[in-house]
């Protein structure tokens, strides 16, 4: 009864299409097999080089040699060359094996139909109904195939630079090998003071400031929307445009024209104070100043996207809450106590969280406002308004100390995914979801 399914799947197992063939799709097993063919001719020259360029990361540094009268570079191994290849061809060699066990499947599946009767179905059908009823996943296999290469792989190898010494000056190739040193860069992250004095700082300040961030942004947009949308409001339209203005000029260049306005020597704010009379103030050169100024541009450009957001669920709250609560004798107050803003939270918890995790990472007002200054005498390679993400941005393209960067972006994502997670979970949406489920 199941001569068909396990003679077509053994086939499969020695080699890619022989269990089609014995199943009589000729055209579907001649392409499998060529396919095996394929990806046995890239796999056997480059896997065992890839494995080698892993484990050593490369033997033989970039030399120079005298020939004759002339001194001649002589190439040796680059250790992130070799990384990045044999991260490629290991992750091919999982796609290869991905479809090496699907058509085990499809062989021992069609061996099936024909133990009960039922013939193979010819490439024409297996076409069409690949295409009709089977298309959601070969459309959604290339954009899978783009997200292994060029995000899950990426960051992979991100991970991996920071259990190396990958740093300048003397680990950058391919003058110099790089070797793996294990949890070395997270020890002296934490246990060297250089290090870890400017861990703790920058670490302290971006807490600060993505809770700072995020409360100022999201109740900011959530009284002008309620006073938007109040009753006795004239122009509301009018209102909703000039809120929203902000939110869409491009952020480039509201920052940068943020900047220029607080600019302490030439910047026309400055200029208004000095003409009251009240001296010019150290926006963005004083330490504490230009904290203060990150979080004020940052409710400026924040507050338009958390007020339309709000305003379309202020929308949906059914009136005849309201009503009841008139009825009842509640107050304003009482009613945006006891409706309007726990729905509101209810339904934007979720999103709170997203804008919180959003501004750990806010690249943009830090870098473009401030470029992380002013300057910190006690930290390293950090200014006094950098974040984790601006402070990492630094070590890599600034002072090439890439495992070290490596190791604080693995930091910020455990941060972050942990608040997260811990947050949402302990959401009333999330609670109620999931006693509903």
């Amino acid at each position: 009864m199941n001569r068909h399914r396990s003679t077509a799947a053994i086939l499969s197992v020695f080699w890619m299409g022989l269990g089609q063939l014995y199943n009589r799709q000729i055209a579907k097993g001649l392409l499998l097999m060529a396919t095996e063919a394929a990806a046995l001719l890239y796999l056997i020259p480059n896997l065992g080089k890839a494995i080698w360029g892993i484990v050593t990361l490369g033997e033989k540094t970039q030399s120079l040699e005298k020939v004759g009268k002339i001194m001649v570079s002589v190439e040796g191994d680059h250790s992130i060359y070799l990384l990045i290849s044999g991260l490629i061809t290991i992750f091919i060699l999982a796609v290869c094996l991905a479809a090496y066990l699907l058509n085990i499947r499809d062989a021992y599946h069609t061996g099936s139909l024909r133990d009960h009767g039922t013939p193979a179905a010819s490439f024409k059908r297996s076409w069409a109904n690949m295409t009709d009823r089977h298309f959601p996943y070969l459309m959604l296999s290339l954009p899978a195939l783009g997200v292994l290469f060029l995000t899950i792989m990426p960051i992979i190898f991100m991970v991996l630079l920071a259990f190396t010494n990958y740093s300048s000056p003397n680990h950058i190739p391919p003058e110099s090998l790089v070797d793996w040193v294990g949890f070395q860069t997270f020890r002296d992250l934490l246990t060297l003071k250089t290090w870890s004095s400017t861990f703790v700082g920058v670490l302290t300040w971006t807490i600060i400031w993505a809770v700072i961030a995020t409360v100022t942004t999201y109740f900011g947009g959530l009284i002008v929307a309620l006073l938007v949308e109040a009753k006795g409001v004239r122009f509301k339209k009018f209102w909703r445009t000039i809120f929203i203005i902000p939110y869409a000029i491009p952020q480039l260049i509201s920052l940068l024209v943020m900047r220029n306005l607080f600019n302490g020597q030439f910047g026309p704010i400055n200029q208004y104070l000095s003409y009251f009379g009240l001296g010019k103030l150290p926006w963005l050169t004083d330490p504490t100043w230009a904290k203060v100024t990150v979080i004020i541009v940052n409710m400026w450009i924040g507050i338009p996207v958390s007020m339309v957001l709000i305003m379309g669920i202020l929308t949906a709250i059914p009136k005849d809450l309201y009503e009841a609560a008139d009825v009842d004798g509640a107050s304003n107050f009482q009613k945006f106590k006891i409706i309007t803003l726990p729905f509101v939270l209810f339904a934007t918890a979720p999103i709170l969280i997203m804008q919180f995790a959003g501004n750990i990472n806010n690249f943009n007002v830090i870098f473009l406002l401030t470029n992380g200054d002013p300057v910190n005498g006690s930290y390293q390679y950090a200014g006094s308004t950098d974040l984790l993400v601006t402070w990492l941005y630094k070590l890599t393209l600034n002072n090439s100390k890439y495992n070290m960067a490596s190791a604080i972006g693995i930091m910020i994502f455990l941060i972050v995914a942990s608040l997260s997670i811990w947050s949402y979970r302990r959401s009333k949406s999330y609670k109620e979801e999931d006693m509903i489920q």
